[in-house]
């Protein structure tokens, strides 16, 4: 039972977390204090206070405004990015569970080649050599992607087409495209939603990350990274410029890897079971 409740409070939670980044990112599309690229030089590094929540930047940019338009590159690149390694993943993992032989073995070598290389890694190559921007970081991260989700795709369907419902459609006659719609996709979507959501917090360091090194979203759009980035030159004088976007990507991805661990936990009783 508490092993249970443990499982639900990480549920509860994440989704609380994971909601208030999706809140954020909705307000931001109709409302924030001030635009979010205007640059106001005589209140330039000003406090917190009634006028500025969070204070201003460097430039005077406000800072909470930033944020809340930070909030929504982060889903964009998480959303998208995990939508390409979504349907190129599940497609290859799929079509290696079913054609076996050759076609399952080149697969699984092209993704172990990908593998090799670190996500970021990855990303940071592809980015510098076809060129900065938000649509480079979301390429570069969804084929990241696309490995991870093939390889467990592959797996879980392995798994599902030895049970006997795949067993009694294929001796039915059914042919693979139905029996993958009809009997294994409906039986690894659990699976495959947990590892989305670990795959969308990582999408959103991996954001962060190329933002800050210059690779990511670029000037005048809002991005936590950049942010980061831009922090560092007056981080003595004004140490919440790196806190306040630092603390929106903890967060989003604390929140975002405690709803995964929920959704797994409650979505697959073996494993609660076992845990109990």
């Amino acid at each position: 039972m508490r092993v249970l409740l443990r499982g639900n409070f990480s549920l509860w939670l994440g989704a609380v977390l994971t909601g208030a980044l999706l809140l954020m990112a909705a307000v931001s599309l109709v409302w924030t204090p001030y635009p979010p690229a205007a640059i106001d030089i005589p209140h330039k590094l000003a406090p917190p206070s009634l006028a500025h929540w969070f204070g201003a930047d460097a430039l005077g940019r406000d800072v909470a405004s930033q944020i809340l338009a930070g909030s929504r590159v982060s889903i964009l690149v998480g959303v998208v990015a995990v939508g390409i390694g979504l349907l190129f993943g599940v497609a290859l993992g799929l079509f290696a569970a079913f054609r076996k032989g050759v076609a399952e073995d080149a697969i699984m070598k092209a993704c172990d080649f990908v593998f090799a290389f670190p996500a970021l890694l990855s990303a940071i190559m592809l980015t510098s050599a076809f060129g900065p921007g938000v649509v480079n970081a979301i390429v570069a991260i969804g084929v990241a992607n696309v490995p991870i989700i093939a390889k467990l795709t592959r797996a879980t369907a392995n798994s599902a087409l030895a049970r006997e419902y795949a067993l009694a459609a294929r001796a039915s006659g059914r042919g693979p495209v139905a029996i993958a719609f009809d009997h294994v996709l409906p039986n690894i979507a659990p699976a495959l939603i947990v590892q989305a959501t670990i795959q969308f917090a990582i999408a959103i360091l991996a954001e962060a990350a190329l933002s800050y090194l210059g690779l990511g979203a670029q000037p005048p759009q809002p991005s936590w990274g950049r942010m980061l980035s831009d922090a560092q030159t007056v981080l003595y004088n004004a140490p919440r410029l790196a806190i306040y976007p630092g603390a929106a990507i903890a967060l989003s991805v604390l929140g975002l890897n405690l709803l995964g661990d929920g959704l797994r936990d409650a979505l697959d009783p073996k494993l609660r079971a076992r845990r109990s």
